[in-house]
């Protein structure tokens, strides 16, 4: 468990980055795209610059992993690094669709610890930290919600559009969502039993989520059901599949199903 002092900074930063987002969403802002043409924003940069002063100036030589900052591999030497999104979902942000999120996790030894993701929109901080239970605006969450016949699923607007889940429209009840850890964060809420995402993510996209989810009392692993390790050399993970404890089982046999791969829940305890 992190002292105390390390969440109430990593709150302080979070929310002080949201307030700015959306005056810059309020103000106007500018919009460039990287050379995987991928939006980034007056917002992104601005909210990176407020959660690195704040965090690393609050607990100096731990190391700094964000989308919106040069990587420097001298954080593959510390013991703790934070992981960050700045603005987790921007394209949601640039078309006005409140449903993105700043996204942050405190690694230690390649596991998260302490992790927050906020929606500045709806004014939802969802809070986690290391074996003392995860907490939605300072009340405890799980997501222990009733498994129904068709699992609510969270996918990318993105993912849909290109027709990644037309095998899995007829077998649950498929709801576009923005930001991915948005989405795992709302797992961890029980407001739907699963979101998962079979392409490669970067880790900076789900690392708090991962950690909201398993403090929940969910699973989240990726598509074949392997534990992440973070702070790596290479950022990208293979998937990531995020489940209530509930509907776990029941996911990775759709997704097995519905890709005719080998079903990795089948090994399960």
């Amino acid at each position: 468990m992190q002292p105390r002092h390390e969440q109430e900074v990593l709150q302080d930063c979070i929310r002080t980055a949201g307030r700015r987002i959306l005056q810059i969403a309020r103000e106007g802002f500018d919009t460039e795209h990287k050379a995987n043409q991928d939006p980034v924003t007056t917002a992104d940069l601005e909210a990176d610059r407020i959660l690195k002063d704040g965090l690393l100036g609050g607990f100096p030589g731990t190391g700094w992993l964000s989308e919106e900052t040069r990587d420097n591999p001298d954080r593959l030497e510390c013991p703790r690094v934070w992981i960050v999104d700045p603005v987790d979902g921007t394209k949601e942000f640039v078309t006005g669709i409140p449903e993105f999120s700043v996204s942050v996790a405190l690694i230690e030894e390649g596991a998260p610890v302490l992790a927050a993701v906020y929606n500045p929109s709806t004014d939802e901080l969802f809070l986690a930290a290391k074996g003392k239970g995860a907490a939605l605006n300072g009340v405890p969450m799980q997501s222990d919600r009733p498994l129904p016949d068709r699992p609510r699923v969270l996918a990318s607007r993105s993912e849909i559009k290109r027709g990644e889940w037309a095998a899995f429209e007829p077998l649950t009840e498929v709801v576009p969502c923005g930001s991915i850890a948005y989405k795992l964060a709302l797992v961890a809420a029980g407001r739907a039993d699963a979101t998962f995402s079979l392409e490669p993510k970067n880790e900076w996209d789900i690392a708090a989520g991962v950690l909201l989810v398993d403090e929940a009392g969910g699973h989240a692993s990726d598509k074949h059901d392997r534990p992440f390790l973070f702070n790596r050399k290479d950022t990208l993970v293979d998937s990531i599949v995020a489940a209530t404890a509930n509907a776990r089982e029941k996911v990775y046999d759709l997704i097995a199903r519905a890709t005719g791969a080998k079903d990795p829940g089948k090994s399960r305890p």
